[in-house]
């Protein structure tokens, strides 16, 4: 800093009164320039070569490629004169890059070790089963993220600050970190899931984590390139995250549901509106402690609910036991299946779903069950396959009980040809079976 400022000082004087008392010839402010360049370089290259700490690399780095370049060569006094002279660096190219992969070292290893710790705090923080912190009603556990972003973000605007290749080469490194910690955040929280099911918080502490990935995700997004590797390995975990998380949150509920469901045939579909509003009764229950979620994570939520509700019902109504052999009996099931439809798809709208694709599975279903003429049911079949492309034949074979063979074998060709012509859509039917 000394010789900075006395160069800096100096020169100013050369060029201010002592460049005109000398004859142009002499290169007066070159020679200064020079002598000065030569003695502050020799000191840095020394300096360079000694044992330094990580902040003494730092500081001799920012002068290599930012203050001595910019704030001073760049002076508006000083920089004409120093164009014409032609300095150089500070240090030669192979001394600074053998600083600059030391810094870089030293900075990953530093902000690896420091995420590390703080993993490790916020795990203690689970353990100790306290009910995380709320912010506009979600709950939260936000200091691992902001932690971790704030770390990676202010080591690369220190390596930025040094020069922008610097700046980058941390960035890139940083971004392989950010995948590695994650799997370990997953791997703790994976552990946490599995062995702390009694804590009195643990469904609180899982929705803390599961919005904590919101923040990750939004860093993800927002600062790294859509093809970056890094960036699909770092949504991919969160996603598992996230994804492992609602798989607990709703084990209980559709647990629950199972008995509900079990009476539609248990009771062939003579009580379905009392059974569908103790199933809807039951939902809403736990869909308030939900909303602790942020709002997106709520509606993923809500929308695999939502998924599972009509997956369920498909289910029963697929049940061989369910076929019906006269028009009459399937025009009472088609009404008592639209019933419970709009039933559905009223309670799931007003909790927030927005699997709009849904609502008409179950619609379109009662719709085939209910209509006579062939012609008529093959419009219908086609508008199901072209929305749920993963319909197949066993899904509809047992339904129209009452068609002769060679009616079910053409409604069931038509079938066929229409989902081969469908683009795959969002499965709805592939995991359901039919027994």
């Amino acid at each position: 800093l000394h010789m900075g400022k006395t160069m800096k000082e100096d020169l100013t004087v050369v060029v201010k009164y002592i460049k005109q008392l000398y004859p142009p010839e002499f290169n007066v402010f070159s020679t200064y320039a020079e002598l000065y360049h030569n003695y502050f370089a020799s000191q840095a290259k020394k300096n360079a070569e000694s044992h330094l700490e990580d902040k003494d690399i730092y500081l001799l780095l920012s002068w290599v490629h930012n203050i001595y370049p910019k704030d001073m060569r760049k002076d508006h006094v000083l920089a004409e004169e120093l164009e014409k002279v032609k300095l150089g660096s500070l240090l030669p190219s192979s001394l600074s890059t053998e600083l600059e992969k030391k810094y870089l070292d030293s900075e990953e290893a530093t902000i690896k070790n420091s995420l590390s710790k703080c993993l490790d705090k916020e795990i203690q923080r689970w353990k100790e089963d306290k009910e995380p912190e709320k912010l506009n009603g979600h709950f939260q556990s936000e200091l691992l993220a902001i932690f971790v972003i704030q770390s990676i973000y202010s080591g690369q605007k220190r390596a930025k600050d040094i020069s922008a290749a610097v700046g980058e080469e941390l960035s890139h490194r940083l971004w392989k970190e950010l995948p590695a910690f994650l799997k370990s955040y997953k791997d703790a929280f994976e552990d946490f899931k599995e062995k702390s099911k009694k804590h009195r918080h643990y469904k609180p502490i899982l929705i803390a984590n599961i919005n904590n990935c919101w923040n990750f995700r939004d860093y993800a997004e927002k600062n790294m390139a859509e093809k970056d590797d890094n960036k699909a390995s770092i949504l991919s975990t969160l996603g598992d995250i996230e994804n492992s998380g609602f798989d607990v949150l709703l084990q209980q509920l559709f647990a629950q549901l199972k008995p509900n469901y079990k009476k539609f045939t248990e009771n062939k579909w003579d009580c379905s509106n009392e059974i569908m509003n103790e199933i809807i009764k039951t939902t809403s229950k736990h869909i308030s402690d939900f909303r602790t979620l942020k709002d997106s994570f709520y509606h993923v939520i809500v929308e695999k609910i939502h998924a599972h509700l009509v997956k369920e019902y498909i289910v029963r109504l697929l049940k061989r036991k369910v076929s019906l052999k006269t028009p009459a009996q399937q025009q009472n099931l088609a009404q008592h299946i639209s019933k419970n439809a709009a039933d559905l798809e009223a309670f799931c709208t007003s909790s927030g779903s927005q699997a709009t694709w849904l609502n008409l599975a179950l619609p379109k279903l009662a719709e085939i069950i209910r209509l006579q003429d062939l012609g008529a049911i093959k419009i219908e079949v086609a508008t199901l396959a072209t929305t749920y492309p993963d319909i197949r034949k066993k899904h509809l074979e047992e339904k129209k009980a009452n068609l002769s063979r060679s009616e079910l074998k053409s409604i069931l060709g038509y079938l066929a040809d229409c989902t081969a012509s469908t683009l795959p859509g969002v499965p709805l039917f592939s995991n359901i079976n039919v027994s």
